[in-house]
């Protein structure tokens, strides 16, 4: 069904609470192991405009020259400043840096931390090329399809999908396929080569991310179901099948959801280098977000791809909005990603193994106050 192409919605922004809920599944991880890839792999889609930080080394200030489309693989991968506590939307949450897993699992982060690396600090800005596009009230589009992108200009004002009611029944699916995607512990100049930036302790991964999401979420009315269960280790291929396994049986349950997200990070580096994309916010860092957005060239299988890109588009814009400089280009691109499920699933990669703890939870929070915004303005009266 083709969905009505009115002016996008007026955002409702209910108040927001202060007590961050507890999560609904437990976590369970045994038999974990490290697996290192050797020296980093460069995640970056296409050549941005950037700003680089001013303490970045000179040698690195003129990043332009690195090939910044090769051996491009999305969410694998593999750093003390204090940052200041000016403004944190909706919840009030301990600092990722302070927080002790009950169980860390047989892969602890890291207590100890060596070099190897430099950290580049940068801001993406905006991008340009024929594959991308800006969208009207904020940010862009990667089109790395056969699809024209006027056809996507066109599809990208159209509203998303589906509608959600006010209940107490969860509406939002959250859940991590690379469970243990992990982040570097600070801000500081150089990283640690020994690290492949993957942990157990749902405190220092990607885990603790869904549930900065999950308190705006449920500070603004929205139920939430967030899986905490590992699908990357012991194994990590095969993580889609099993993240598929685990959120078709609670989609089947609750009917009520309308929206899933797979929450990730990305992975940006060369030789010998390792990328941090932050902007500032009140005061405070916060890392920059990617929505993928998958499309279907009759081979996926995710027959309402173009429902999930609506999704996409309305979120970019609303994030655009709230926190201008946020997003990079959404990836819309030949992938499944588990999308088929609902018309509301995107992967989400927040930040890069090279952004901090600190960074992404904020960024989790940000995220999530203008997705709960989005979601209560499509919110009906039945």
């Amino acid at each position: 069904m083709k969905c009505r192409k009115n002016h996008r919605p007026k955002i409702m922004l209910k108040a927001a609470g202060l007590l961050l809920a507890p999560s609904v599944v437990a976590a369970s991880a045994s038999g974990i192991r490290s697996l290192s890839k050797g020296k980093p792999v460069l995640r970056a889609e296409d050549t941005p405009s950037m700003s680089v930080g001013a303490d970045v080394p000179e040698e690195y200030r003129k990043i332009s020259g690195y090939d910044l489309t090769a051996e491009t693989i999305l969410s694998e991968g593999y750093g003390i400043s204090d940052e200041s506590d000016s403004y944190i939307p909706g919840t009030r949450l301990v600092s990722p840096l302070a927080m002790t897993s009950a169980n860390p699992g047989d892969k602890p982060y890291p207590t100890v931390w060596g070099g190897g690396g430099s950290v580049v600090r940068t801001t993406y800005a905006h991008y340009t090329g024929t594959s991308f596009f800006d969208l009207e009230k904020g940010g862009q589009v990667n089109n790395k399809t056969s699809v024209p992108n006027s056809d996507l200009i066109e599809e990208s004002s159209y509203l998303p999908n589906f509608t959600l009611k006010d209940t107490t029944e969860p509406q939002v699916l959250i859940y991590h396929t690379h469970t243990c995607e992990s982040f570097e512990p600070y801000v500081r100049s150089e990283y640690d080569a020994s690290f492949n930036y993957r942990t157990t302790d749902d405190t220092k991964n990607v885990v603790m991310v869904g549930d900065a999401i999950q308190a705006e979420l449920e500070a603004q009315g929205i139920g939430v179901i967030h899986v905490r269960e590992i699908h990357d280790y012991p194994s990590y291929n095969g993580a889609y099948d099993r993240s598929r396994a685990t959120i078709l049986p609670i989609l089947e349950k609750y009917p009520s959801i309308k929206v899933a997200l797979d929450i990730h990070r990305d992975a940006i580096s060369g030789e010998g280098v390792l990328y941090q994309p932050y902007i500032e916010v009140s005061g405070k860092e916060a890392a920059q977000i990617m929505i993928i957005s998958g499309c279907d060239d009759g081979t996926l299988g995710i027959p309402n791809y173009m429902k999930n890109f609506h999704f996409a588009c309305a979120l970019q814009q609303k994030i655009e909005g709230d926190t201008p400089g946020l997003t990079r280009p959404i990836l819309f691109d030949y992938r499944k990603y588990n999308q088929d499920l609902t018309t509301g699933s995107l992967l989400i990669e927040v930040g890069t193994h090279g952004s901090t703890l600190e960074q992404v939870q904020y960024s989790g929070q940000l995220f999530g106050r203008s997705l709960g915004k989005l979601l209560n303005s499509l919110k009906t009266k039945e």
